[in-house]
């Protein structure tokens, strides 16, 4: 069983991890690969609405996703956005990156060899991931601006489309820990976390919700 208290910890990382950006158009609009093809759908929308001419899908394949996406995340997030009508001629893809920061880094590179210029960028990840992308981006790419968008939808929506509320509470902890840790180590710029939000991850993992946490001293981006 979930405690009540361990339900609204983790309502509080959830509301931290996403941005909260307006959106406005950009230069284009990069899905970074995971598991949810929800990512690349919503990309499609945000295309379909005029928020970027271009969709970069970014990413290899990880344990999680080799049996769900075995041709690779970008490739199947991009057959996914032409079966949805984007031309093909609107889509590029980067095959090879299998953490944020070689999302971001590749996708770059993929850009540049296209000689498309940027001076904005619309990054697409799951709800929770919001945050470190962005400051992964700012990061790794200080010189345009970085917006970020997911698929709206409540927590509560969220874990009922995983089916293992367990499951995502061990991730918003394990993407909570990299913000709180990857700066010090390059990946990423530092962002303030409200004490409310440090309690909560704190009793989260005093709950054991630990799964997702990387040793320190560990390097993944």
């Amino acid at each position: 069983m979930i405690s009540t208290q361990a339900w609204d910890d983790a309502r509080r990382l959830w509301d931290y991890h996403q941005m909260g950006h307006t959106l406005r158009p950009c230069s284009v609009a990069i899905g970074l690969g995971s598991h949810d093809l929800g990512v690349a759908d919503t990309a499609v929308d945000l295309y379909n609405r005029g928020f970027a001419p271009l969709l970069v899908f970014t990413g290899a394949t990880s344990p999680t996703t080799r049996d769900l996406m075995p041709r690779g995340e970008a490739i199947h997030y991009r057959e996914r956005a032409l079966e949805l009508g984007v031309p093909s001629s609107a889509v590029l893809v980067e095959t090879e990156a299998r953490n944020t920061g070689e999302n971001i880094r590749f996708s770059k590179t993929v850009l540049e060899t296209a000689g498309i210029p940027v001076s904005s960028v619309l990054l697409i990840s799951k709800p929770y991931e919001e945050r470190r992308a962005y400051a992964t981006a700012r990061k790794l790419w200080p010189e345009v601006e970085i917006l970020n968008a997911s698929t709206p939808m409540t927590f509560g929506e969220y874990v009922d489309s995983i089916g293992d509320a367990r499951k995502v509470i061990d991730m918003l902890v394990g993407a909570l820990q990299r913000l709180l840790i990857y700066p010090q180590q390059g990946f990423m710029i530092s962002q303030s976390a409200p004490d409310d939000v440090i309690q909560a991850y704190e009793r989260l993992c005093h709950e054991g919700f630990t799964s997702r946490l990387v040793a320190t001293g560990q390097r993944s981006a």
